[in-house]
C-alpha cells in the first residue's frame, strides 16, 4: 500500500510540475474496470492523441482528423473504444491493469507549414489514472474472534505479564543483594589502639 501510495505522490508532482494551470483530475479504479476519458479541444487542429506517462513516451490512441484514421498501441488494442466527435472524444479502456495507472494526457495538434513542424496543444480532460485493487481478492467477510479464543488470547497476556513481573523483581533483587555485598566488604576495619601499650610503657617508666 505504502508503495502505491508513493507512487501516486510521484505521479501527482510530475503533472503538477508540467501543467499547474491545467484543469484535471484524479480517477481511481480497481482491476478489471472500465475507465472513459473525455477529451475537447478548441477549432483548427489536424491530429488528435492520446498520450500516457509523465514525459508522454506512450501514444495510446491517434486520430487524423481528416481521413478519420485511428491508430491504437498495441497494449491497449481490443481495450479501447473511442465515441464521439474529433473535438469531443470519449476514450473508453476496459479491462484496466497495474499497468494502466499515470497521467493520460489529451493532446491536438497542427502542422506549421511555416516551421514544418506540428505544434502541440492541451486539450481538456487530462486526468491521473490510478488502478488498485486486486478482483481476484477474497470477499468472504471476516470471520471474528470467539469466546474461547477471546479467553485464551487474555490468559496468555496475563501469564506473560506475570512472568515479565517475576523477571524483573529477581533482577531487581540481585542487585539490591550485590550492592548491599560491595558495601560491606569495603567497609575498612578499625585497628585496634595503643593505648594499652602506652600506659604500660609509662609504668615501667616510673
Amino acid at each position: 500500500m505504502c508503495a502505491a501510495w508513493l507512487k501516486l505522490v510521484v505521479l501527482c508532482v510530475g503533472c503538477t510540475a508540467r501543467s499547474a494551470a491545467e484543469n484535471r483530475g484524479v480517477i481511481w479504479r480497481d482491476l478489471g474496470e472500465d475507465v472513459t476519458i473525455q477529451c475537447s479541444g478548441s477549432v483548427d487542429q489536424q491530429f488528435f492523441s492520446l498520450t500516457m506517462g509523465l514525459n508522454e513516451d506512450t501514444n495510446v490512441f491517434f486520430m487524423e482528423k481528416n481521413s478519420g484514421k485511428t491508430t491504437i498501441a498495441n497494449g491497449y488494442a481490443g481495450r479501447l473504444q473511442s465515441n464521439g466527435g474529433f473535438y469531443k472524444m470519449d476514450i473508453l479502456i476496459k479491462n484496466l491493469t497495474l499497468n494502466d495507472t499515470g497521467p493520460y494526457w489529451c493532446v491536438y495538434k497542427m502542422f506549421d507549414p511555416k516551421s514544418s513542424k506540428s505544434k502541440s496543444t492541451k486539450g481538456q480532460g487530462s486526468v491521473l489514472l490510478v488502478v488498485t485493487g486486486d478482483r481476484h481478492a477474497d470477499t468472504d467477510p471476516v470471520q471474528g474472534c470467539d469466546g474461547s479464543h477471546q479467553d485464551l488470547v487474555l490468559v496468555s497476556v496475563v501469564i506473560s505479564a506475570a512472568v515479565l513481573l517475576c523477571v524483573l523483581m529477581a533482577f531487581l533483587i540481585l542487585i539490591i543483594l550485590k550492592t548491599r555485598s560491595l558495601r560491606a566488604s569495603g567497609t575498612p576495619r578499625r585497628l585496634p589502639t595503643n593505648d594499652v601499650y602506652e600506659d604500660m610503657r609509662g609504668t615501667f617508666r616510673r
